[in-house]
């Protein structure tokens, strides 16, 4: 079994396997020298000499959502700083924060946070990236400089990326000036095409895929959303486009002063939102915008730790369901980079405003962890722009093991492991091994870097709590 470098075709046996039509049993997978998936045969045992599993095989969670930066933030703001806490007070200490950023320092943390994930079951991510230039918005010699760091992050510890540059222009909805928190993030909409032209042929080097993401509605205008969405097009037509959107109450208040409509509403109305789309958050909704954006193919990116959090509400996930509405899952601001934990958070979220149990578990899976991963990977695929929809054919050979002896997990059937994976592994993980494209990035719950990346992130964050 090949555990780092460039891959290679290789084949692997598991007793149980979750497909995405659900758990099948005596699988038999291989993978061709791209990473990609060539067949995968079930109810056979294997032949002589394939290596065997050493536990349940699922598919790793894209993460569709993630802020590398502030992974370095967490546990620094849970504190009362004015009367009443919240999101907008968060975000003026997150400035401050990104502020005092350099490019290396920006590399050190994406490059543990995405080792984080992948020992956490994450196998990609997409990373919204708007932390664009120096400390006083002034662009690097190399305008890329900042997204280069991400992609050499994600190259050196091996996860797979959707790299999402960040239009950020406004403060507010209508066109209100930026202010200096924001200084560092802000574009023109014509250096971000010219942005977006430079990092293509970068990212397709390393099989990253380029997409682009509109901050939000306040933070960009009609007219410059149009046109650089236009632009994109004529770069790649199937791009993906990311959105925060509906996330706070204020934040929908606000747009109806401005526009007489609230966020999705407005984005349904004046642009074509498509599956290319995915709406991070969406959590205020109304149920008429949420049956319209469900039917549009958009994905709702969900970030549950993020949101409980900075207080941002529950999203209505069994309404969404009904109207077949595609999700996923992400990290966010990284107060948790665990991809159980999201999937435990997210239900709990829905058993608590309910006052139900096993609410997201589905008519064709009666277990809700079984449920949710696939639920979970086959939006996050969409979102992402990357063939990572599971075990199946044409797919990137994205998956986890789980750690069968793991005390949670040990002697129970696959469908209660993975249960227990979720529900009950006591915030540890219970993931023995994690693959990317067919090559073993974890093994026995840790990468390779392990040791280098955390020391580098915690001088990072030494020298920043150390900063005037």
């Amino acid at each position: 079994m090949r555990a780092a470098g460039q891959a290679e075709g290789g084949r692997l046996f598991a007793e149980d396997a979750l497909l995405p039509g659900g758990w099948a049993r005596q699988v038999l997978m291989q993978w061709d020298g791209q990473g990609v998936w060539q067949s995968l045969h079930t109810g056979s045992p294997p032949p002589a000499g394939v290596p065997r599993a050493a536990g349940p095989v699922i598919p790793a969670l894209p993460n569709l959502h993630s802020h590398a930066f502030q992974r370095a933030l967490a546990g620094l703001t849970e504190y009362r700083g004015s009367a009443q806490d919240s999101f907008w007070s968060w975000r003026e200490l997150m400035y401050r924060f990104a502020a005092r950023l350099g490019p290396e320092q920006v590399e050190a943390i994406a490059t543990w946070l995405y080792l984080e994930m992948l020992e956490a079951g994450y196998g990609s991510v997409c990373e919204f990236h708007y932390l664009h230039h120096d400390a006083h918005g002034r662009p690097y010699a190399d305008d890329a400089t900042l997204a280069l760091a991400l992609l050499r992050a994600a190259r050196r510890v091996g996860i797979g990326l959707t790299l999402l540059p960040v239009l950020y222009q406004n403060s507010g909805f209508g066109g209100l000036a930026p202010h200096g928190g924001q200084r560092r993030f802000l574009r023109s909409t014509e250096s971000m095409q010219t942005l977006l032209q430079r990092l293509q042929p970068l990212c397709a080097a390393q099989g990253a895929r380029l997409g682009l993401a509109p901050h939000s509605l306040r933070a960009v205008t009609p007219a410059a959303l149009r046109e650089a969405l236009a632009g994109l097009e004529a770069l790649d037509a199937t791009a993906p486009v990311h959105i925060h959107i509906a996330e706070q109450v204020a934040e929908v208040e606000a747009c109806v002063a401005w526009s007489g409509q609230r966020p999705v509403e407005w984005l349904l109305d004046h642009l074509p939102v498509d599956a290319r789309w995915c709406l991070v958050h969406a959590t205020h909704m109304l149920p008429e915008e949420a049956r319209r954006a469900a039917r549009s193919g958009a994905v709702a990116g969900l970030c549950p730790s993020t949101e409980a959090n900075l207080g941002d509400g529950l999203f209505d996930l069994p309404g969404w369901l009904a109207s077949d509405g595609a999700w996923g899952l992400g990290s966010d601001s990284h107060v948790t980079v665990n991809a159980a934990e999201e999937m435990l958070l997210l239900e709990y979220g829905q058993r608590l405003q309910r006052r139900e149990r096993n609410v997201l578990a589905s008519a064709a899976q009666a277990h809700v962890a079984t449920a949710m991963t696939l639920q979970a990977v086959a939006g996050g695929a969409r979102a992402s722009g990357r063939p990572v929809a599971g075990l199946a054919a044409g797919q990137s050979a994205d998956f986890a093991v789980l750690d069968a002896g793991h005390l949670a997990l040990a002697g129970l059937p696959a469908p209660e492991m993975l249960s227990a994976h979720v529900f009950a592994s006591h915030r540890g993980s219970a993931l023995q091994e994690l693959w990317v494209g067919g090559i073993r990035r974890v093994c026995q719950g840790r990468h390779a870097l392990h040791e280098q990346a955390a020391a580098d992130f915690l001088g990072v964050r030494r020298s920043l709590l150390a900063a005037p």
